[in-house]
């Protein structure tokens, strides 16, 4: 049986998406939502070989998962692409010229949105996470989903929620704790889960 999200029904395509998946030996996962809107933090992200499981699974569950960009970004013809695979604009003039309030007020404009980030910001090892989609869930007053690519386990999809309180040391030990035994499919690759530093600014 498919795993799908929130009263969505399966389809042929969905159905086809979830069984390539499930005979590449991958499981399917959507931790119950608190509601339509989240940011999801998706990790770890280490490799390339990451789009695919983790496009099968969106399409297999139907989620409504989307990712956001410059406005620059989607102009034609390029743009019809983006919007293909998920993309979303974001006008930060129109917020001041800031990307995460830009951001939430996209997220208020939705009536469903699964607003996916990849927090490590690159598939080498890095220093920390940047915490961009912590102020945007903080902020937009939305949970944040966390989104695995365990390769160990072969594991793809949600596995619990969080909501941010603004502790974000404190709320970055609950995140370290939800991810502690997924691994990527480089681990050598792997960032620690920790905060930017706060005078790294906001990224």
């Amino acid at each position: 049986m498919s795993v799908l999200w929130l009263n969505q029904r399966p389809t042929l395509w969905s159905r086809l998406a979830s069984f390539v998946l499930r005979v590449a030996g991958w499981e399917s996962l959507i931790a119950p939502p608190p509601g339509p809107k989240f940011v999801a933090a998706a990790a770890p992200h280490t490799s390339n070989l990451d789009f695919w499981p983790a496009l099968l699974w969106r399409w297999g569950t139907r989620i409504p998962v989307h990712w956001v960009g410059k406005k620059e970004l989607f102009r034609f013809p390029l743009g019809l692409f983006m919007r293909a695979v998920g993309g979303l604009p974001v006008n930060r003039q129109r917020a001041g010229g800031n990307f995460v309030d830009a951001v939430v007020a996209l997220i208020h404009s939705q009536k469903e949105i699964v607003l996916v980030v990849a927090p490590e910001g690159t598939r080498k090892r890095g220093q920390y996470w940047k915490t961009g989609f912590y102020h945007m869930a903080l902020e937009a007053g939305v949970p944040i989903g966390i989104v695995v690519l365990d390769w160990q386990h072969k594991r793809v999809g949600i596995i619990g929620y969080l909501t941010p309180t603004g502790d974000i040391d404190a709320d970055f030990a609950v995140i370290r704790e939800m991810l502690k035994d997924v691994r990527g499919r480089v681990p050598a690759f792997e960032t620690p889960i920790v905060p930017r530093p706060k005078e790294a600014g906001k990224a």
